[in-house]
């Protein structure tokens, strides 16, 4: 079956947003010194503004996900693409740091609506099969080139002045906005209304945002633990309440039935271990690069560029080793190859080379290029139309819930490690004992994904086509 043109613009459009989403990202982490330096932030202040956008992005995605299947993937992905071009603006403006608070929160409200829009969007423009997964790959390795190149452009941008980190994206969503008006339409039949689960939403967004809230103080160990156990306890209290009301809901907001599917879960939770472990990684990589070694934040991006490798590999390389050999085997390739990249860094010392470092970026990139996009195909596949977009919040909440939780693990270990010792050495041995975070979590993807291959060998051959992926 022939794709249409115009699934292929909507393809670009979507790509556009999810790259837009990345650097927007990317390019904050790289300006944070120059804000503080410039509007006298303090350190809580400033890692609020990071932790706003976490909470608003992690909080809001299932129920930004169902959402879109419910009140029209379109309509959900043009209004909060407004939202996130208005809100991305007045962080330019911004004298003071509640102003930033506010700004960073709402737009990462808008990416919890406008991803898993977007992403049920292409899964709904595309038939299932080859195409869907040439696409969707080919969107997972623009969202990864966005972040990686956002680094880049943020360190240029910065050096003009670091409002514009948040006017640059400002410029390209009006771009994406007046292409994907005429061009995103929505595709099959919503579901007739009977009721919006408000007891539901209400109930998993206060789960999502209190548990994101908790792992964010993991950051910070020593203060107020008892407050951050409270944090989780409550929490997991409202995921409680909310399994208890999806159960008795005639229209719930997530049908637990869907995470029957043994793929769509072991997905979900190599997802989010992936992210843990790469976003682990970048903020020691980081650190070791601008505070040890005294790089640029221009050089510290040129370095993580060579980890975008994805970009040309994720539409080109992947689709073809899917087709030979399944997506379940290309994910144990792309993790094995991460797990190796970060086993290789145990050994960093404060004199090495960048050509020492370079065969743990190029094989992140692999890493990306095998996981992010097949695992994205197996969170979607098999999904009735109807919960596209409950199906891809449910993945982008694995991948931001593990992008929080390693960062946030990291920074303790790494501050745990350092205690009150300070100089170069002490820093690269306390670097050194937190790169064992993303080691472990890449080593705990590896096993599920070892898992999903040996579940399939004991599936009846007729079943293999749903545990392939």
């Amino acid at each position: 079956m022939s794709v249409p043109a115009r699934s292929w613009g909507v393809l670009i459009v979507l790509c556009g947003a999810i790259f837009l989403e990345g650097i927007d990202v990317a390019m904050l982490n790289v300006a944070l010194p120059s804000i503080r330096a410039d509007l006298g932030l303090s350190t809580g202040m400033l890692s609020g503004v990071v932790s706003a956008y976490v909470l608003g992005y992690g909080g809001f995605m299932l129920l930004g996900g169902r959402a879109a299947d419910l009140l029209g993937r379109r309509r959900m992905f043009l209004f909060w693409l407004v939202v996130f071009l208005l809100f991305s603006g007045l962080g330019g403006f911004a004298d003071e740091g509640w102003v930033l608070l506010v700004a960073r929160f709402v737009t990462g409200v808008a990416a919890a609506f406008m991803t898993p829009a977007g992403l049920s969007l292409i899964t709904t423009n595309f038939p299932e099969g080859p195409q869907r997964n040439r696409a969707l790959l080919i969107y997972a390795g623009t969202a990864a080139g966005g972040f990686a190149l956002g680094l880049v452009i943020g360190g240029l941008l910065t050096a003009i002045g670091w409002r514009w980190v948040f006017f640059a994206p400002v410029l390209l969503a009006l771009v994406i906005l007046i292409a994907a008006i005429p061009l995103i339409k929505d595709q099959g039949e919503r579901p007739a209304a009977g009721g919006f689960d408000v007891a539901g939403a209400f109930s998993v967004t206060g789960a999502m945002i209190l548990l994101v809230y908790g792992v964010v103080r993991l950051e910070h160990p020593s203060d107020g633990p008892l407050l951050t156990a409270a944090v989780f306890a409550a929490g997991l209290a409202l995921l409680a309440l909310f399994v208890a009301v999806e159960r008795r809901s005639t229209s719930p907001l997530v049908r637990l039935g869907i995470l029957r599917s043994g793929p769509l879960v072991r997905a979900n939770v190599m997802a989010a271990l992936l992210t843990a472990s790469f976003f682990g990684f970048q903020f020691l990589i980081t650190l070791y690069l601008q505070e040890l070694r005294g790089w640029s934040t221009i050089q510290t991006g040129l370095a993580l560029l060579a980890a975008a490798a994805d970009v040309v590999l994720a539409p080109t390389l992947t689709p073809w080793l899917v087709n030979r050999f399944g997506n379940a085997k290309v994910v144990l390739g792309g993790l094995v190859s991460g797990l190796l990249a970060y086993a290789l860094f145990l050994g960093v010392g404060l004199d090495w080379t960048y050509a020492a470092m370079l065969p743990s970026m190029l094989l992140i990139g692999l890493m990306f290029a095998f996981v992010y996009g097949p695992l994205t195909i197996v969170a979607t596949d098999g999904i009735a139309e109807h919960e596209q977009g409950l199906a891809g919040g449910l993945i982008n909440s694995s991948f931001q819930f593990g992008a929080a939780l390693g960062l946030s693990m990291v920074t303790a270990v790494n501050v745990a490690a350092l205690g009150a010792a300070t100089g170069p050495e002490a820093g690269l041995e306390a670097m050194r004992t937190a790169l064992v975070v993303p080691v472990t979590a890449t080593l705990l993807a590896t096993v599920v994904a070892v898992a999903g291959l040996r579940a399939r060998a004991r599936k009846p051959a007729g079943d293999q086509v749903l545990s392939a992926t």
